[in-house]
């Protein structure tokens, strides 16, 4: 049986302002809700499939968000470079819950530092 082949994924943490978890909460509602399809359609035309958790910490909430597909990176670049109302949307939501403009932001992709299902690799 030949070896499976893992999905590409791409992996961020994006801190939660203080005292906007609710905020989050009902944004997260309403992409599980009334915006589910527009949600979607976005992820299917960035070619990636998210999956997002809340982790509390003592130093605050942080939403983990994951992208898997092809190439998560660039899905990722298109989805904060869309302009349709649903990702204006989203981003000026993003930008109120974790002050953070993508749409300005240079951000680096995440590092991976392990893969259990890969030999090991030193840190830089």
């Amino acid at each position: 049986m030949p070896a499976e082949v893992p999905v590409p994924l791409m992996a961020a943490a994006f801190p939660i302002l203080p005292q906007k978890t609710a905020d989050w909460r009902k944004f997260i509602d309403e992409l599980n809700g009334p915006r589910h399809a527009e949600f979607m359609e976005s992820r299917r035309r960035a070619g990636v499939q998210e999956r997002t958790f809340l982790q509390s910490t003592p130093m605050g909430d942080l939403a983990v968000v994951t992208l898997e597909g092809d190439d998560p990176q660039k899905g990722f670049q298109q989805i904060v470079s869309a302009t349709d109302p649903f990702s204006m949307w989203f981003l000026e939501r993003v930008k109120d819950i974790h002050g953070v403009d993508l749409t300005k932001q240079d951000m680096k992709p995440p590092e991976q530092v392990i893969d259990s299902a890969r030999p090991a690799v030193m840190a830089k």
